[in-house]
């Protein structure tokens, strides 16, 4: 049976004084990666953080990726991730406020195809828009590859551009999930 530890006393003031916003990449059972927000993508403030989880007795190893502010902790697996948290949140670590800034490119692009799909929306009469015209761009270019290259594995396999055309098309009009695509449906006046 795993104790939750206790609050920890923290000798950096910026461990104590504000919480660490970290986003969860991903977690599975005996192996959890984090990122740090870049406001505390320290050295210090990141070894602290490993020194805190080393002391944990049901840690076996921590690294991390201080250039893109990751930290990857494999823990014993008989441990619920729950106890990972609770000694995580223990340390100031806050799982609920970071939110990766997106950068400018990533912002013009959004913008770009949002208003390139308007325009097709618009010229279509709703009809078809870039969440259709991709998806059946991408199959067209799949035959096109089977009929052209056969079932060879050559540079761009009919079966790749197969799959993508079909997640791309359930990726892009998924209404139930948030999706970072969901901005491209139009909204009609």
């Amino acid at each position: 049976m795993v104790i939750i530890p206790q609050k920890q006393q923290i000798s950096h003031p910026a461990l104590a004084d504000t919480p660490i916003a970290t986003q969860i990449i991903s977690d599975t059972p005996g192996r959890l990666r984090l990122r740090i927000a870049p406001s505390h993508r320290q050295s210090e403030i990141m070894q602290q953080i490993v020194n805190f989880l080393e002391t944990q007795p049901y840690i076996i190893q921590v690294k991390t990726n201080l250039h893109q502010g990751s930290i990857l902790i494999n823990y014993a697996e008989n441990v619920t991730l729950a106890v990972v948290f609770a000694s995580m949140q223990n340390l100031g670590i806050n799982f609920t406020n970071y939110i990766p800034r997106n950068t400018k490119a990533a912002i013009y692009v959004r913008k770009s195809v949002i208003a390139v799909n308007n325009k097709f929306a618009r010229a279509t009469d709703s009809t078809v828009d870039l969440r259709v015209l991709f998806p059946l761009g991408l199959s067209i270019l799949a035959v096109r590859q089977l009929i052209i290259k056969g079932m060879q594995l050559d540079m761009i396999p009919w079966y790749v551009l197969a799959w993508y055309a079909f997640d791309s098309f359930l990726k892009l009009n998924n209404v139930n999930s948030q999706n970072p695509y969901s901005q491209l449906n139009i909204n009609n006046k």
